[in-house]
């Protein structure tokens, strides 16, 4: 029998918690709960979910600094709730190490959908990492570093390979501008947003087959940029 998913979610509000409980072992996942950030940190270090979803209004610690003291030794996807829809909240959780957010109140397909792809993702970093990526008729091939759309091959520049092979690596999380400019171009290109907009268009340009419509690399408002697959 396949082993069922564990998912660890830490929040204050005991109707969230009871709701969550209830709809993700219904869904066959296996939950523990947490009302207080450092009862959460020991429940992560002591059982080491698949998952963790995340508020971060927490009464004893904020739920960005639990997501940075986690990055300090696991990469389990964190998944943050919460009401604090700001830009800057977002950004903050996600340059900390989050994986992706929802604000709520939130729909619940939408809360599993997330989870699912959290969990791809985990698989994926426990495993070897794919080779080839797909998404409908583009597929990336890291091996070859070569690019095809429908079997054609897509000419890009070495910068734009790089910048599409980091989002294709991190598909269906949310990366910020920050993040994806440190690693693609360099620590130095802090806070370039424009720069990684331009070459965001030539990539959309290229790959997709309305630009104007982007359904593969997807923009998060005031935040970065989601690499979606086909089934994500």
């Amino acid at each position: 029998m396949k082993e069922q998913p564990h998912i660890l979610v830490i929040d204050d509000e005991p109707q969230i918690l009871r709701a969550l409980r209830t709809i993700l072992r219904e869904r066959d996942f296996r939950v523990s709960t947490a009302s207080r950030g450092e009862e959460g940190l020991a429940l992560a270090a002591a059982e080491e979910p698949d998952l963790i979803v995340l508020d971060l209004s927490l009464p004893d610690i904020d739920g960005i600094e639990v997501c940075a003291r986690l990055r300090e030794w696991t990469q389990i996807p964190i998944l943050v709730l919460s009401v604090r829809g700001a830009e800057r909240d977002k950004v903050a959780a996600l340059d900390k190490g989050a994986d992706d957010y929802l604000t709520k109140p939130f729909g619940i397909e939408e809360l599993l959908a997330r989870i699912r792809v959290g969990l791809r993702h985990a698989s994926h970093a426990r495993g070897r990492p794919p080779v080839i990526i797909s998404s409908g008729p583009l597929v990336i091939d890291l091996s070859t570093r070569t690019v095809s759309r429908d079997g054609e091959a897509v000419r890009l520049t070495p910068t734009e390979y790089r910048l599409l092979a980091f989002l294709a690596g991190h598909a269906g999380r949310v990366l910020t501008h920050d993040t994806i400019l440190a690693n693609v171009w360099g620590d130095e290109y802090h806070g370039h947003t424009e720069y990684l907009r331009v070459y965001v268009r030539q990539l959309r340009r290229k790959l997709e087959p309305d630009p104007e419509d982007p359904q593969l690399i997807q923009t998060e408002p005031g935040i970065g940029y989601r690499f979606v697959t086909q089934d994500a």
